[in-house]
């Protein structure tokens, strides 16, 4: 896998994560790598997709689960 992937997908897991100081590491590394802003904005959204579904099915299975 090349750089500028790894870090992308860095961007992406520590937005899924929820983790502050990773994502700070790989957005640097990123920029540094010269990855096109737009590329970033990209897998931006794509995580904060991912983390939003997240959430959603977390929500309706403690939902669910309340209801045992």
């Amino acid at each position: 896998m090349d750089e500028k992937t790894r870090e992308l997908i860095g961007v992406a897991a520590s937005i899924a994560g929820h983790c502050r100081p990773c994502f700070l590491y790989h957005f640097k590394q990123a920029k540094a790598l010269n990855i096109p802003m737009k590329d970033l904005e990209e897998t931006i959204a794509f995580a904060k997709s991912i983390s939003e579904a997240g959430n959603k099915g977390m929500y309706e299975w403690v939902q669910r689960q309340m209801k045992k």
